[in-house]
Formats: structure tokens, sequence, C-alpha cells
């Protein structure tokens, strides 16, 4: 049977109407060629990706990405504002954000300045003459934000979350992951040899000789690759029990006895208490690094450490040999970003409440948020509904699983009381002396929660960023103002674009609480089985599933998904569509079906608006780094993966079973 392109219930449909004061989703972006049965995430936007291909500074792009970049725009004419002002009271945020930016944007002043500004901090590790120089170093370092070669983070215990306690993370590696240090097959043979040209390239440009260079770079990769081979891989990162390690302050020095934890702990003004040993082995091997490793080998490491986390603040050789490596080599973007772009992002991320208020009075109307709240009550309560109709659970369990939903937390937009930065010091002299000064405010505010009752208030995220998250511990949906707007969300938009566009985004964080990692936290956040032991099989048995189905998607020859490194996502993703959906149908109760607009009825206006806000072209040397090291999958199993699972789907588009899109019964996945 020869298909139409346009789906038969569109053609059949008698109820037509025009935009007007609601818009649908954007039916030129649509591949009129291709079939929604077939290959959704073709149909839904192929003919967008086709129109507009990849910018040379981008390694991925879509209407979602493109409005990630309208908002930079937004935050650098907020930015411009501000820098344009030179009577701004010292310390306030206007002065703060502006003098940042304004710093970070005179190339030529920092261009002149070379490696000058760090060369201090050079001088200072080649002057370490002893052990406890080196411990006092690392600690400097760390004060500054650079992992070296561990990192000391305040975060919620995750036996008891209301109470916040240092946790010491695994750092220090300048490759993706631990595997870019062992695997064998060619693209990591050449990453591995292009990461020795390029540490040895920026030693020279910081002044050593190129012999010297070559030498220094073999011991940092050595050096890499021993702390590597102690680390955990990315599987074993997304499981909360391999990381849960309490350890008695006292007990630090059993565990790594070569390092002075008292004196690190006096220094960073923590108090001497238990903590959280994420990797234990890797804290060993680092204590193992302390007692054997020369004194000149460790300094060979921290110089780099130093210039990899310096280098887009220093001059512009610096910064495009950084580029060619972490940007054209690992992501295949071939144009370095704009340089209002990078200082944009740069200023959001050590700064980014001190101009969120601004960005929030301009791009989140009280509307918005007032429609964001009624769409995270629908989709909550549509999880309820989900829970309370498993046939797989028993009802103890299913008690649990809603006694944990009812403490969800939604946070929407911008913080109640924002960040003032109180004792920062900025000016328009240095970029880097000014990306110090901001580090250091941020990890003194980070420490200073130590052995305090956790603060509920705080964000992880700053406003005007265009993503979202789930925190376990406080069981806590997150979405700033910076997501919250075209393609994602808009407050001119059908419900049914909403809904099947932020709303999925809704759903899938919804559903963090309930993935591989999520279902292991209880309804206080606490890292505690809440599961019987049947129904804890039955979903290892579902989600098993997830991970077959992505275990088969291919991004070339031979290089296919991690099915279990991207199995909460993938979970996120299949329960978000469903609750999403169900929630909009729910919502449009007692209101009448929305009209049909360009063609397409809600329901698959619904599923399109997802299609379309989910549908990325990817470069594959980004892709090749996702399937290695990223916990979601390429845009286009995002798009196909869940949805080819849904009967809903399926019923929207007329598919039949043997189509693409129709996942086999006994193959079919369903978790949540």
């Amino acid at each position: 049977m020869v298909k139409s392109s346009v789906p038969l219930v569109a053609l059949l449909a008698v109820s037509t109407a025009s935009a007007g004061a609601l818009h649908g989703i954007q039916p030129g972006d649509i591949n009129r060629g291709g079939q929604a049965c077939d290959d959704f995430f073709d149909y839904a936007n192929g003919a967008w990706r086709q129109q507009n291909p990849i910018p040379d500074y981008m390694d991925r792009w879509s209407r979602r990405w493109q409005s990630g970049e309208v908002n930079k725009e937004r935050v650098r004419d907020i930015l411009t504002e501000l820098s344009a002002r030179n009577d701004w009271p010292k310390g306030s945020a206007g002065q703060l954000a502006g003098d940042f930016y304004a710093a970070c944007m005179d190339e030529s002043r920092i261009d002149a300045l070379g490696v000058e500004p760090l060369r201090p901090w050079l001088d200072e590790i080649g002057a370490i003459g002893d052990r406890d120089g080196l411990q006092r170093e690392i600690g400097k370092l760390h004060a500054a934000g650079i992992a070296v070669p561990f990192v000391v983070f305040a975060g919620e215990d995750l036996r008891e979350p209301s109470k916040t306690i240092a946790h010491l993370y695994a750092g220090g590696l300048g490759l993706p992951d631990r595997d870019y240090y062992f695997k064998t097959e060619p693209r990591f043979v050449e990453a591995r040899a292009k990461y020795l040209l390029h540490v040895a390239k920026m030693f020279e440009l910081a002044g050593a000789p190129g012999e010297q260079a070559q030498r220094d770079a073999q011991t940092v990769f050595e050096f890499e690759q021993r702390l590597a081979e102690a680390s955990l891989d990315n599987v074993q990162l997304r499981d909360p029990k391999l990381q849960d390690n309490p350890t008695g302050f006292d007990d630090l020095a059993k565990l790594a006895p070569n390092f002075d934890w008292s004196g690190y702990f006096d220094a960073a003004q923590m108090p001497r208490a238990a903590v959280n040993v994420t990797q234990p082995k890797f804290l060993q091997q680092v204590d193992r690094e302390l007692a054997k490793t020369p004194l000149p080998q460790w300094q060979a490491y921290l110089r780099w450490q130093l210039l990899h986390a310096a280098a887009d603040s220093l001059s512009t050789p610096f910064v495009e040999e950084n580029f060619a490596f972490n940007g054209k080599f690992l992501t295949g973007t071939t144009q370095i970003k704009p340089r209002w772009k990078r200082c944009a992002e740069l200023t959001d991320n050590q700064l980014g409440e001190a101009l969120g208020q601004k960005y929030v009075e301009k791009y989140f109307p009280p509307q918005a948020k007032a429609r964001m709240q009624e769409m995270v009550k629908n989709i909550l309560a549509a999880m309820d509904d989900t829970i309370r109709e498993l046939d797989w659970m028993d009802d103890a369990t299913k008690q649990k699983a809603l006694e944990k939903r009812s403490t969800f937390v939604a946070k929407l937009g911008y913080p109640d009381k924002f960040k003032t930065y109180d004792g920062v010091a900025v000016s328009r002299d240095s970029a880097w002396n000014n990306v110090v000064a901001a580090s250091r405010w941020n990890v003194a505010d980070n420490r200073s929660q130590v052995g305090k009752p956790t603060d509920r208030s705080r964000w992880g995220m700053t406003p005007p960023t265009s993503n979202a998250y789930y925190n376990p511990l406080q069981n806590e949906i997150v979405f700033p103002a910076g997501i919250l707007q075209p393609p994602a969300f808009d407050v001119d938009a059908t419900d049914a674009v909403n809904y099947g566009a932020i709303g999925v985004v809704i759903g899938h964080e919804i559903s963090h609480g309930f993935d591989d990692q999520g279902a292991q936290f209880d309804a206080q956040g606490r890292l505690k089985n809440w599961w019987t032991p049947a129904d804890g099989r039955q979903f290892a048995a579902k989600g098993q599933c997830v991970v077959d189905q992505f275990e088969g998607y291919f991004i070339e020859p031979g290089v296919h998904h991690n099915g279990k490194l991207v199995l909460g996502e993938s979970i996120g993703d299949l329960a978000g569509a469903k609750i999403a959906y169900r929630a909009y149908l729910k919502s449009r109760e007692g209101k009448g079906p929305e009209p049909t607009l360009d063609g397409f009825t809600p329901q698959q206006q619904f599923f399109i608006a997802w299609g379309q806000f989910r549908g990325d072209e990817t470069r594959m040397e980004t892709q090749r780094t996702m399937i290695q090291g990223d916990p979601h999958p390429v845009a286009k199993y995002r798009v196909n993966g869940p949805l080819s699972n849904l009967p809903a789907f399926q019923q929207a588009f007329q598919c039949k079973a043997g189509d693409a899109m129709v996942r086999a019964e006994a193959k079919r996945c369903e978790v949540w």
C-alpha cells in the first residue's frame, strides 16, 4: 500500500482552524516526504534540519538549541547594558556582572597579557619544595574551583538529606572519561595521541621548551592514566550505592594517611566532621601518588590542570589551542563561538544570580509561571493515576511510591531569594582574576553549607539556564526561566504543543524520581530501599527491556548506545511522554477538544511538538563522545525510542504493526 505523506486522519479531519490567538506546531519544519510511522525524528522536523545546517560554532542544532542561542543574546543585551555604566555601587549586582563581562570582552588587553595572569600561580607550583607545599597548592587550587586531583563539595547526606555534609569526588582528568585512557578502538587511540600533542602545545605556549613540553605531557598522561584506572566507569557512576561511603573524619587518615586532612579542612573553614568518600579506591590511588610520585611529576600535572582550567580566560593562542582539541576534535565544531557568547556564558556560570533577576523581569512574566504551575500540577496528578493503575506493583509498594510522589516540590523560573555575592572583588583589569574571584566565592559559598541543615531554597542552576533537573535528595524538579521559552514553552501556544514539549520535559523530570537511580531514594530523599523484593525484580525486568532496546540503536557501524548508561534518561523520556499525554487529555476535560491546526489533530500536535523540540541534528564527532559518556541518548533515539513503545502515538498517526515506529508487543517497553 502506498502511504500518503500526510496522515490519513489529518486528511479526513473536517474541523480546521487558523492559529488565531493560539498557535500550534511548526508545519513548515515537517518533512512531507517522510513517514511518521517509519522515522518520526525525520518526519517531525526533517525539513527544518535540512534548511538549517548546524552553525560552524555549534555541535548540534534544532529550534531548541537555536532558542538557547537567542537566550544568550538576551543575556548579552542585559550585560551590555550593565557594562555600559561605570557608576554602579561597588559590589552591586550591576557592577559585578557588568565589569566581569567587560573584562572578558576586552580581547586586546587579554591578548597583551598572554600567560602573565597565571605567572604567580605557575611560579608557586614551580617553587613547591616538599609534600607540605604540594598539599597547600592542592588546597589553593581547590579554593579556586580547580579539581586536582579530587574535589570536596558540599551536598546532602545520602542517608539523611536534611543535613549537608562534605563529599569527596574524583576529578583531575583531562580526557572526557576514564575509558579514553584505555580503550583500544581507533577513535580512542587517536584521542590519546591528539591529547598528548595538545598538552605539549599548551606547555609550550606557557613558555616550556619543546622537548620539555613533550616530556611533561607524557608525565601528565601517565599520571592521569593511573588515576583513571582507579576510577569508576560511567555506568558505575550511575549507581548511588557505589558512591555512598560514609567516612568518619578520623577514618580519612586511615584511607589516605599521606594527606593532612585536618589542615585542609581548617584552611577551607569546614568542620572536621564525617564525610562521604564517593570513590575510596580513587582516593587511595591519590594517596599512593602523594607517597611515591616525585614532586617534579606532580608539578607538571598541576601546571597542566591550571592551564587546562584557565585556557579560555587567557590570550588567543591558548583559546585556539584549547578549542582545537576540545572543540574541533572532540565535538566536530569547526569554528569557535563568538567572544560575546563565550563571555555571556562565563558570566552566567560564575555570577548567574547577579543578572538573573533582570533576566526574569524581562523574559518570564507572571502569567508564564502561573501556566507552568497548572501544567506541573496536572502532570504530577497523572503520575499518581499511573502508579495506582500499575498491574505489576503490589499495594504496599504503590503506597510507598505515592508517598514519594506526594513529597515532590517544583521550582519554577527563579529562586525566591537571589545570591548577593557579597565580598567578590571584580574589576575590568583582568578576566582571569575575575574568574578566580568569582570561583573562590562560589566555592566558599558551597563550603559554608557543610554541617548545616540543608537549605532547600538553593538552586543548582541559574535563572537564564536553558535546562532542567531533578534532585532525588530533595525530591525536587527544577525549571529555570531560561528553558521556559519557545519552543519548549509558550504562553501563546495550544495546550497540545505545550504539553508535548515542556510537558514531556516535566514528566521526564518527575520520572527521574522513579528511574533506575531515583527509585533507590525514598519519600524523604534518603538512599533507602522501599521496594518489596518481588516488585524490585519486576522493576528491574522492565528496565532491562529499555536497556535492550537502546543497545540496538547504532550511530554508525559497530558503535551503539550503552543501554545501561542511558537507562535513566530513557525511562524518563518514555514515562515523561506517557504521563504528559495523559495529563494533556485530562486537562481538556470540560473544555472540549482543541481545534485541528494546519491539518494536524491535537493528538498529533502533541507528539510533533516533542519531535520538534527534541529533534537535534548532531555532529558525528559529538555523537561518538555522547555514546561513550553521556547518559542521554542521541536525539534521533530520544524521539523514536520512547514513541515507538506508545500505543497513543501509534493511534494518533494510524501506524500499523510492522511499521518501524511500532515495536512488536513482545518487545514493547513500559516502566511507568
